[in-house]
């Protein structure tokens, strides 16, 4: 029976994930280690206890006292706290779901790869932040790093069988978000709940605003670039409103291979899951006839200058993507606060990746884990600043 553990069980990616481990046997067809959540107790709970966990972990230690009385009686220990998450990651298993959203993911990451299994990768932070660093510690223990974003997920299966020589440009496809086709000038008031408005996924709060403002494609890029090594100038991005291609791989030949599915996320977990096997999956069966057009257009980089963003980090290396995550964030708590507006986000990571950049020598070698979080923490001080600066100039 393979052994699992969910980190971020309680998100969107989470609870999709625990829906087809219950669908395919829950805690009689695997051993369920560890579950982690954050404030939703009650939903961490009935997880828990569904899959029979072994153990179940609040990110807040605030909580464990509710989450002690939610499961007092089962047998399932509790525990809280980012230490007890990464004490969770060490436990051994042979598949990880890596779901927690942020840079608080990438340590729980490293650790679970200590235990040669699959690390099944949705915290797009993780190769962002420390590429580099993942995928020595996947080669020292014989770890495998599967890609779970749409996206990559569907590179990963276009190129099955493929020699990667063969690869001439890989294609990201982006909805668009809700304000594709807002005037340029509106941007600036569109608010946090437009931006959360997502056309096509059903997706949590943080990750539909990314979408809005392209920074999550941004961080995708970067992935792109990490998951496939491939060059800056082989990834391209494509706007693609329906979302039913969800990646495009162009081989040296010209031929170009699609990967088309419903906007499930349950699609790319579930092929994780599986993997290297394919498994019925509970999705939407497509139907062309219906559906009757694709529509795709270039991206406007003007509108969406995290693209463009993206692009100079991937040039940079080194620690600017730690530094460009850590200012995306930091951005984007104070846009949901309303405390900036939809295009300062943009402004504000660009001035602090340059100040930054002529500060620290951002081209260091990512050595470990502390150089990571050092310079995470250096870009969320000088990001917090950036935007006081920014609200004093405001008025």
């Amino acid at each position: 029976m393979r052994r699992v553990s969910v980190f971020g069980a309680t998100g969107s990616i989470g609870c999709n994930t625990v829906d087809l481990l219950q669908r395919q046997g829950g805690g009689d067809g695997f051993h369920v280690v560890a579950l982690t959540g954050g404030r939703n107790i009650a939903l961490l709970a009935r997880q828990a206890r569904a899959l029979r966990a072994e153990l179940a972990v609040t990110a807040y230690e605030e909580f464990l006292p509710d989450l002690r009385d939610a499961l007092a009686g089962t047998g399932i220990e509790v525990a809280a706290g980012n230490r007890a998450i990464a004490e969770a990651a060490a436990r051994p298993v042979d598949w990880t779901m890596s779901a927690i959203v942020g840079a608080a993911g990438l340590e729980p990451g490293l650790v679970s790869m200590r235990h040669g299994g699959i690390l099944a990768l949705a915290n797009k932070e993780s190769l962002v932040t420390a590429g580099d660093l993942m995928h020595r510690e996947a080669r020292k223990h014989g770890a495998r790093i599967l890609p779970v974003d749409s996206e990559h997920s569907a590179i990963f299966q276009a190129l099955q069988g493929e020699d990667h020589a063969a690869i001439e440009r890989i294609i990201l496809t982006a909805s668009g978000g809700p304000f594709r086709d807002w005037p340029l000038e509106r941007l600036h008031e569109a608010t946090p709940e437009q931006a959360v408005a997502h056309p096509n996924w059903d997706m949590g709060q943080r990750i539909s605003v990314d979408s809005a403002s392209m920074f999550n494609k941004a961080m995708e890029l970067i992935e792109t670039h990490e998951f496939f090594d491939v060059t800056p100038d082989q990834i391209e991005v494509l706007v693609h409103p329906q979302s039913i291609i969800h990646s495009l791989v162009g081989f040296v030949d010209g031929a170009v291979m699609a990967h088309l599915g419903p906007p499930d996320m349950r699609g790319a977990i579930g092929y994780a899951l599986n993997w290297p096997d394919r498994a019925p999956l509970p999705l939407e069966r497509l139907d062309l006839a219906r559906i009757g057009r694709l529509d795709f257009e270039a991206p406007d980089e003007t509108r969406f200058p995290a693209i463009r963003l993206a692009r100079e980090v991937m040039r940079r290396g080194g620690l600017t993507g730690a530094v460009f995550n850590a200012a995306k964030e930091v951005t984007l708590d104070a846009f949901l606060d309303h405390r900036i507006r939809f295009t300062d986000m943009a402004v504000i990571v660009e001035k602090v990746l340059e100040t930054m950049d002529r500060h620290h020598d951002l081209q260091d070698e990512m050595t470990d884990l502390q150089s990571v979080l050092a310079a995470d923490a250096a870009a969320r001080k000088r990001t917090t600043e950036a935007i006081a600066s920014h609200q004093a100039n405001r008025g």
